[in-house]
């Protein structure tokens, strides 16, 4: 009971936004991984590239801020992951990663 009370009241916290900021947060990693089931076709290669610039960025927010707050960079970092991969998928249907792949024979 003491441990929950210490978490209760700590910086990062529920009482605070280091606390639900990130819990918020992941309903972005959540949208992501329902949307790899889309066809990637209606993917848009502008919002998920906007998506893995925010989420590169928040990482390095949550890194460097006092306390460090590792539910925040937990969530930035899956959701970077996640729009990377839909990026990858877009890109592959836009015909980018075959003429690489024709470059490298």
């Amino acid at each position: 009971m003491a441990a929950f009370k210490a978490f209760l009241n700590s910086p990062v916290g529920p009482k605070t936004t280091h606390f639900w900021g990130p819990v918020a947060n992941w309903g972005f990693v959540i949208a992501g991984l329902v949307d790899t089931q889309k066809p990637p076709e209606m993917i848009s290669g502008n919002m998920t590239s906007a998506m893995c610039v925010y989420s590169a960025l928040f990482m390095r927010f949550a890194w460097m801020v006092q306390p460090r707050n590792y539910l925040l960079l937990a969530c930035h970092a899956s959701n970077e992951s996640v729009q990377l991969y839909q990026l990858s998928r877009w890109a592959k249907s836009q015909g980018y990663m075959q003429q690489n792949a024709a470059k490298a024979e």
